[in-house]
């Protein structure tokens, strides 16, 4: 059997652990979130994502380690938009005045339903009530992780019987040469995009897109991630615009490890991309007692792009009844 009792909620509830393998990768996954736990490339020893070995360190330590963040991933300015001509005010639980990741308890911190599982695939299934977090209408979400090929592939799928925002990402930490032990700063970057969304000092858009020519965003060709600016690494948390709206899975990044010989590629549906170096990681005790310090892991995130209900000239991600929403994403590990 592939499913064990990984531990229980503050309020009783059981968080289950299923075991997938498939293509040379094994996961570990947890009905708390959606998260994949851990990530194991054959060939490879360590981990390929961060997280923690005991369910009781995830809902008070874990920084969306391996979660479905949602229902509306990235921050939105003041956890406030119009919808339909009215304002709709959701949870503020960034800097105690904007919205992030969904809210103080988004998707990514509930227990969800284990709908099928096989050897190489889980489907996860969560009923995100409306009114949760702010946010209207009641959404039925489905995720899909499948091992194939060497991929993680992740197909999120969502439903609405009222007009709201959909837009989910997976949110695994990745580090590609040690787990984490060390950073990322040699890794090599390169991503698919011309253009990304500054951020105040809040990291909150600041309106519009600029060009990545000749400034520390352009990873148009490969290059390490290291990027010294006034004698301290340079900081990512920003949105690559990968298109102007969903499209056909392709191909938007590619991930080289520094030592390991380990290379990933992000290919997705999602018209943009968030890269997080991890600057604000410390945390101790994480998988193998590993203790991650800044920068020991990265996020790719393929969503829509941050605050857009707030931005017109952004994709949108208002889902009305009778629409789908449906997002693919894969990472394709090499060695």
């Amino acid at each position: 059997m592939n499913i064990e009792e990984f531990g229980r909620t503050a309020d009783g509830d059981t968080v289950r652990r299923v075991t997938i393998s498939g293509g040379g990768l094994t996961a570990h996954v947890l009905t708390w979130g959606a998260v994949v736990q851990d990530l194991r490339l054959a060939g490879h020893e360590p981990p390929l994502v961060l997280g923690f070995d005991r369910f009781e360190d995830y809902p008070v330590r874990s920084p969306f380690f391996g979660a479905i963040a949602g229902r509306y991933a990235n921050r939105i300015r003041h956890g406030r938009f119009d919808l339909d001509g009215r304002t709709v005010q959701v949870d503020t639980n960034f800097l105690g005045k904007h919205l992030l990741h969904g809210g103080i308890k988004g998707i990514g911190k509930r227990v969800w339903t284990i709908a099928e599982t096989g050897p190489d695939f889980v489907r996860l299934t969560l009923a995100d009530r409306n009114g949760e977090m702010g946010f209207p209408g009641n959404l039925d979400i489905e995720c899909l992780y499948t091992l194939e090929d060497g991929a993680l592939k992740v197909a999120l799928s969502a439903r609405t019987d009222s007009p709201t925002l959909c837009n989910l990402a997976h949110h695994s930490y990745f580090n590609l040469d040690d787990g984490g032990a060390g950073d990322v700063l040699g890794h090599r970057l390169t991503i698919d995009g011309d253009r990304y969304v500054p951020v105040d000092g809040e990291w909150i858009p600041t309106g519009g897109t600029l060009d990545v020519g000749g400034t520390p965003f352009d990873f148009r060709g490969m290059r390490e991630i290291a990027w010294q600016e006034d004698g301290s690494q340079f900081v990512y948390d920003h949105n690559w615009c990968l298109a102007a709206g969903r499209r056909p899975l392709t191909k938007a990044v590619r991930l080289e490890g520094a030592r390991s010989g380990v290379a990933m590629e992000v290919w997705t549906t999602e018209p943009g991309v968030q890269f997080y170096a991890g600057h604000k990681l410390a945390v101790e005790g994480g998988l193998g007692g590993r203790n991650y310090g800044a920068f020991a892991g990265l996020c790719l995130e393929p969503q829509i792009w941050p605050d857009a209900p707030n931005n017109a000239d952004f994709p949108q991600a208002v889902l009305r009844p009778g629409e789908v929403y449906e997002q693919a994403t894969e990472y394709r590990f090499s060695k």
